[in-house]
């Protein structure tokens, strides 16, 4: 709501904006919120950057849209302009967080557990409707937006949690960390959170940090080089093709990757060829997708044990508080330079 106090509502990931006003309408009647409020009511989507977007009622499947620091606000529309977002993505206390206290062992399978749930979500055919029919096939893409999304959230996360650490030498270990959790994700053949944890470390924010890295020992540097090289997209992404090709079932492929080349495939040629369909091209499809199916053809095993602490690593790894404003993790970047020269 407008004063950030809020309501919760247990709704489809492919809900519309009517829907989900409906929702809402229906939690303020049993509040007991003064009448006639909530006919009137707007949702906007506000931005950790201080965006707002108006949605419209018919729009479809509104939580695939949020980027990851955005909420949706209901509102009337004269409180529209008065929007701001919530206090805590404005003011970001740096300090110690639970990354500090966790394992990179248990970090690492907990992403690849999560992941993998994700990617098992998403049939083969949201990845067709994704390339071929765009924002008209939004609600059939639901669970792929999702994993992209969180693909983007953990990149982030990693970028976050560098900048947020104040201390010169705690940072350095910090990235020592990173280095080791994308380690053990390419070992639990997740390339997705390998991917992500690359490029959060290889983002301007935290490259830009050369005292800290230079603390880093050079048996990590020379890994991180590795994995920079890994993840190099020159010659079509070749070192990283030639990896997952070598890799058996279960593999958690960088799903954006499979994404580019199906819309190399359906953008390189016409579906249709003088009237006649291009057989061809939707074999070449078919195959890339059949490449999905393959990945997903045996269980995920995992030994991971349940205690408290696990439970404890398993919420944290699935709720990730991050600054998704590059600006933001610029001036985080400039204080911490600043102050340790």
């Amino acid at each position: 709501m407008p004063d950030h106090s809020y309501v919760t509502i247990r709704s489809r990931l492919s809900a519309s904006v009517q829907d989900i006003l409906g929702s809402v309408t229906e939690k303020l009647q049993y509040s007991e919120e003064p009448a006639g409020r909530e006919d009137s009511l707007i949702l906007v989507a506000v931005a950790s950057s201080g965006e707002k977007v108006l949605l419209q009622p018919t729009e479809d499947c509104v939580f695939t849209t949020l980027g990851i620091n955005s909420h949706l606000f209901a509102c009337t529309r004269d409180s529209y302009e008065a929007l701001v977002p919530l206090p805590e993505e404005i003011q970001v206390s740096p300090g110690d967080t639970e990354i500090h206290r966790v394992e990179p062992e248990d970090v690492a399978n907990h992403l690849t557990a999560f992941h993998w749930e994700l990617f098992r979500c998403v049939h083969e055919l949201e990845f067709v409707d994704y390339v071929f029919h765009g924002e008209r096939g939004r609600r059939e893409t639901a669970n792929l937006e999702l994993l992209l999304q969180r693909c983007s959230e953990v990149t982030h996360w990693v970028a976050t949690e560098v900048l947020l650490c104040e201390a010169p030498g705690k940072r350095a270990q910090l990235l020592k960390k990173f280095i080791k959790i994308a380690a053990l994700c390419k070992q639990n053949q997740d390339l997705l959170s390998f991917y992500a944890v690359v490029m959060g470390l290889d983002n301007a924010a935290v490259s830009r940090l050369r005292l800290t890295w230079e603390k880093l020992p050079g048996k990590f540097k020379n890994l991180f080089r590795k994995f920079e090289n890994l993840t190099d997209p020159c010659r079509n992404h070749k070192s990283y093709r030639e990896v997952i090709s070598k890799m058996k079932p279960p593999v958690i492929p960088f799903v954006p990757l499979i994404l580019k080349d199906l819309t190399f495939l359906h953008e390189g040629s016409k579906t249709l060829v003088d009237g006649l369909v291009n057989i061809e091209k939707l074999h070449s499809v078919a195959e890339k997708v059949r490449t999905i199916r393959k990945y997903r053809s045996r269980p995920l095993c995992l030994d991971m044990e349940a205690s408290p602490h696990h439970l404890q690593t398993k919420a944290y790894v699935r709720q990730f508080q991050v600054i998704d404003n590059q600006n933001l993790l610029f001036e985080l970047s400039y204080k911490l330079e600043a102050n340790s020269q």
